[in-house]
């Protein structure tokens, strides 16, 4: 199992903090915050990831490196244009020969990957799809699943009178290799807006329901947030270690 963490993102939301830094980049009690999601995949075992890059990559790149002094390997894809989640991960399908977990280098979690991989293998999963309800999924993309864990509908930022559920996608995904063959190359793709339409209907793309915390912060408010989620943890070495 391999991992890929996206970390491409401008963070334009998250100014002025990023003016000068990448959204990955931006500091969460005294570590960027993309580092919480290298300690994730190395805690469960996936140490060869991939970083996609596109805002100020040499920022991440002169921070960590091979990845070595993080116990990792790291190897980097850069968009010389914005690709879109699914296009800059398509840009190291050579290096992703086998399944992994794509996850986001500003995302906050404690999810268990394990378990979520075990689901995804049990159920020869093309994609598993890490799904968590919140209190307002108007900002994500909503799900729906049937009772085999398949999921039958998905729409992204849902206005009010569209919403029909508050499971929503939490942008971390089990992938096997073989999603590659839907998407194109060097074009702009969404993985929920364009490549997960084209496998729905398969039966092969699967939601994982998660367990424990999550944070996507890419405003302020959420940044803010996920710091007082930290401090008030009993255990705050529980959140990446």
């Amino acid at each position: 199992m391999k991992g890929v963490i996206l970390a491409g993102g401008k963070g334009t939301r998250l100014r002025p903090l990023t003016s000068s830094m990448p959204k990955p980049m931006v500091p969460l009690m005294q570590k960027p915050v993309m580092q919480y999601s290298i300690e994730l995949l190395k805690k469960h075992g996936i140490t060869d990831i991939a970083v996609t890059v596109h805002y100020l990559p040499e920022v991440i790149r002169d921070y960590f490196g091979d990845g070595s002094d993080f116990g990792v390997r790291l190897t980097y894809f850069e968009e010389f244009t914005p690709l879109g989640t699914a296009g800059s991960v398509k840009q190291a399908e050579t290096f992703l020969d086998e399944p992994f977990v794509v996850i986001s280098g500003d995302a906050l979690t404690n999810f268990n990957l394990k378990e979520g991989i075990d689901f995804h293998q049990s159920r020869n999963s093309l994609v598993t799809v890490f799904m968590k309800e919140v209190d307002n999924p108007f900002s994500f993309g909503v799900i729906q699943t049937n009772q085999h864990n398949q999921i039958i509908r998905f729409l992204e930022k849902p206005k009010v009178s569209e919403c029909f559920s508050n499971t929503v996608n939490t942008g971390i995904y089990i992938m096997d290799p073989s999603i590659f063959s839907h998407m194109q190359e060097k074009v702009q793709l969404d993985f929920s807006l364009d490549v997960f339409p084209r496998v729905i209907d398969s039966g092969q793309l699967y939601g994982y329901h998660a367990n424990g915390y999550w944070s996507d912060i890419g405003t302020l408010k959420q940044y803010h947030q996920a710091q007082h989620d930290w401090l008030q943890m009993i255990d705050p070495e529980e959140l990446a270690i």
